[in-house]
């Protein structure tokens, strides 16, 4: 549910989050990317990213949460519990909690996939916090008190 400025999660409304919008209309730019709310709740949380070349977000860890990743549009080069992969779309990206995971567009084009965790967490309300933040520092503290861990640059060969 969305109340005011601040997402309240709750159970899974019934509907349907239309193309091209997202739930409540809900939209985040977060270090060059485009993410759109398709689905808040306690159960999961389910957004839209569109991701230009050159963009990314290094390798990190949700201790609390699965993550998934369904390539609509391009190709992402993905970093997977120390190997690196590619998927395109149609593809689907299973990143159970607790495991290093990164991805990156490095093609020319832009990216686009919906993403999904569960259960939710505070995800929703770290991208409220993370909007138009310019400053990576500043979005790897602030992740960090939204169950989000970065893994130290260079721990990861070929991410930086």
């Amino acid at each position: 549910m969305f109340d005011g400025d601040e997402i309240i999660l709750g159970p899974l409304p019934k509907g349907i989050t239309r193309a091209g919008e997202g739930q409540y209309r809900r939209v985040w730019n977060v270090l060059g990317h485009t993410y759109w709310a398709k689905a808040v709740s306690e159960s999961s949380f389910a957004f839209e990213t569109l991701d230009p070349p050159g963009t990314g977000v290094p390798p990190h860890v949700h201790p609390t949460q699965d993550e998934h990743i369904h390539v609509l549009d391009g190709v992402f080069t993905l970093y997977l519990d120390g190997q690196w992969e590619k998927a395109g779309p149609g593809d689907t990206v299973l990143m159970p909690k607790g495991l290093p995971h990164a991805y990156y567009n490095r093609e020319e084009g832009d990216a686009r996939a919906l993403f999904w965790v569960s259960p939710a967490g505070r995800l929703a309300r770290l991208f409220d916090h993370l909007h138009d933040l310019t400053d990576p520092a500043e979005v790897v503290r602030v992740s960090a008190q939204h169950d989000v861990e970065f893994l130290p640059p260079g721990t990861v060969p070929g991410a930086d």
